[in-house]
């Protein structure tokens, strides 16, 4: 039971941190850019109103969305399938990086809502911690060093060059 569990985790850990790096990496400048949109007084009309929202249907608007998505991700793979890769591709990436800003917009508006809801107050914070906390494993890690000095390199070299 001991080696299943081991391998388990050498195969699913880093897949999990690649989709965790991922939310982590576009979860703020994604719901910021979606938060402009709320200069529109339409969506800021909108977003008021989820905001408002009782625990029970903050949590549908939270959850809908997210599970609309999967459908749209299925349908990636069904074209990579068929040999439309770059359809497929494009796909995937416009789901997932438009899902990404979506469902953390959503999750602003209707984090203190779902708070009040017992369950979700109780996995919450586990969920952040054990996901920090894998976040930590990663950025400790030697390529991770080397990919920031190389993002700060080519940062400089590009303000450089202009």
């Amino acid at each position: 039971m001991q080696f299943l569990r081991q391998t388990l985790r050498a195969i699913l850990l880093p897949l999990i941190a690649a989709l965790l790096l991922f939310e982590e990496w576009g979860w703020e400048p994604l719901a910021a850019l979606f938060a402009r949109l709320a200069r529109l007084p339409l969506w800021a009309r909108v977003e008021s109103s989820i905001a408002g929202l009782p625990p029970r249907w903050a949590l549908l608007v939270f959850g809908v969305p997210m599970m609309a998505i999967v459908p749209v991700k299925l349908l990636a793979l069904y074209l990579f399938g068929t040999g439309q890769k770059a359809l497929g591709l494009v796909l995937l990436l416009s789901a997932k990086i438009g899902g990404t800003a979506l469902m953390a917009r959503l999750f602003q508006l209707t984090q203190p809502a779902l708070l009040q809801l017992r369950w979700f107050a109780r996995w919450y914070p586990r969920w952040k911690a054990w996901k920090d906390g894998v976040l930590a494993q990663v950025h400790s890690l030697g390529v991770w060093r080397v990919g920031l000095a190389l993002k700060q390199w080519a940062k400089n070299w590009w303000i450089d060059v202009q």
